[in-house]
């Protein structure tokens, strides 16, 4: 499988963490991650959000561990946040999970199912 991250010349360029475009070729598997929650196997939350980012980004790679992968096979991930002022905790932790991987990313401001979560996070990965 090769993949590649770039920016269209006329497209904003990204500060870090991501890219404007992510392309696959020759991938024989697709897993599709749904939004991980900051919960642990318990159903207890984490306080603050830090805590609740790192254990959500643990729960994705619980997932891809599950099905023979790592952070380097996520191509895209989708970022639900409960309130704005998250935005830049949220880039930091992206940033310092990911390391130097730069897959495709959005970020979503939104009310999410439990009012504790304070973060919710779904990804694609590709092999």
């Amino acid at each position: 499988m090769q993949k590649r991250s770039f920016s269209a010349k006329s497209a904003f360029v990204p500060t870090t963490g991501y890219a404007q475009a992510t392309e696959v070729t020759g991938a024989q598997r697709l897993l599709f991650i749904s939004g991980q929650t900051p919960t642990f196997a318990d159903g207890t939350v984490p306080e603050g959000f830090e805590a609740q980012a790192k254990l959500v980004w643990r729960n994705i790679e619980s997932q891809l561990k599950e099905a023979g992968m790592t952070l380097d096979n996520v191509v895209k991930h989708t970022t639900f946040l409960a309130d704005r002022r998250y935005a830049m905790a949220n880039r930091a932790i992206r940033v310092a999970t990911l390391g130097d991987r730069s897959p495709a990313a959005t970020v979503i401001i939104c009310g999410i199912f439990d009012e504790s979560w304070l973060i919710e996070v779904e990804a694609v990965a590709a092999a």
